[in-house]
């Protein structure tokens, strides 16, 4: 009886960690809608780093303020790997320029874990643009300036500045026309509402493959994998590259120990060749970088965006 009676408390003892991993899960907060390329992306990587982390891992859509509001709420987060955030780098390297009171600083209140993909993007035509190459339109809209108008996904975002840069590099005055994300966005785009587009080739992509709207050109140094017809804007004749990422962060004061685990999960992720298929089917590009580097990588789009910016003399409200 003592024997069998031992044995139950023992394999109770070693039961109570196992069920305490299962019942722990890592929530990664996106701060915009469902379908997006974050939103996707961040869902892949979560598939594998269960496995990896050996709990739970659940993706949380947040969204408001162009992802100020899932930012500021990893800020406050405990440190102990609970809660994190997958973001777009525009979040964290373009908001520091245009709000004065953002509640938060990008580089000393978050902890850098991974980078997870780089991206460029795309500049689309849709009917209500004339058929042809993206000189073409160009000069379209220049010929008829009531009509030159550009949509993103939002104000204050990495494609509404790479817009911008389009629009003075070209000599062609356009209007931008900000939404609420690049679903409606592109919608409008389909519908004639709009000429042009410059967001994630994510958004367009399906939409350019079924013949609804043309990608005419990609922002990046080189042509995208996904769309290996397309020339970049350089090769068109407009002398600029615009590109992003998406990086895995957590709250501040994470112990190193504890920031490796979830790197190498991701790591770990990023290297299922599944995975890097659908993320380059994406227009994305699967990107491998620890914590320091991802830092590093952060400062340097920073430094980057600040000219530009501070140039055009927008502010966000």
């Amino acid at each position: 009886m003592k024997r069998r009676h031992f044995a139950a408390l023992t394999t109770v003892a070693l039961a109570a960690p196992l069920a305490l991993a299962q019942e722990r899960s890592t929530r990664i907060l996106i701060g915009f809608p469902p379908g997006g390329s974050a939103d996707v992306v961040a869902r892949l990587l979560a598939d594998k780093m269960r496995v990896s982390l050996g709990h739970n891992v659940i993706v949380d859509n947040k969204p408001g303020a162009s992802g100020r509001l899932a930012l500021a709420e990893t800020k406050r987060a405990a440190p102990d790997g609970s809660t994190l955030i997958f973001s777009p780098s525009g979040a964290l390297v373009i908001h520091p320029w245009l709000y004065q009171n953002l509640g938060y600083d990008t580089v000393k209140d978050f902890t850098p874990i991974s980078l997870a993909s780089t991206f460029d993007f795309a500049v689309t035509a849709g009917p209500g643009a004339p058929p042809g190459d993206l000189k073409t339109v160009l000069a379209w809209m220049k010929a008829n300036p009531g009509k030159a108008n550009y949509a993103t996904s939002g104000a204050g975002t990495v494609p509404h500045f790479a817009g911008l840069l389009l629009s003075q590099a070209a000599g062609v005055p356009m209007t931008h026309v900000a939404y609420r994300g690049g679903a409606p966005a592109a919608q409008d785009l389909i519908g004639g509402q709009v000429p042009l587009m410059v967001d994630t080739a994510v958004e367009t992509i399906e939409h350019h493959r079924a013949g609804k709207v043309r990608i005419l050109a990609v922002t990046g140094a080189q042509r995208s994998r996904a769309l290996p017809d397309v020339p970049t804007l350089k090769e068109s004749g407009i002398d600029i590259t615009a590109d992003a990422f998406f990086g895995l962060y957590g709250p501040p004061g994470m112990a190193p120990e504890l920031v490796q685990r979830i790197d190498r999960a991701v790591a770990d992720a990023l290297r299922a060749p599944e995975i890097q298929e659908r993320i380059y089917n994406l227009g994305l590009v699967p990107a491998r970088a620890g914590p320091a580097e991802l830092a590093a990588i952060q400062a340097a789009h920073l430094k980057r965006w600040e000219t530009p910016i501070k140039a055009s003399g927008f502010k966000a409200e």
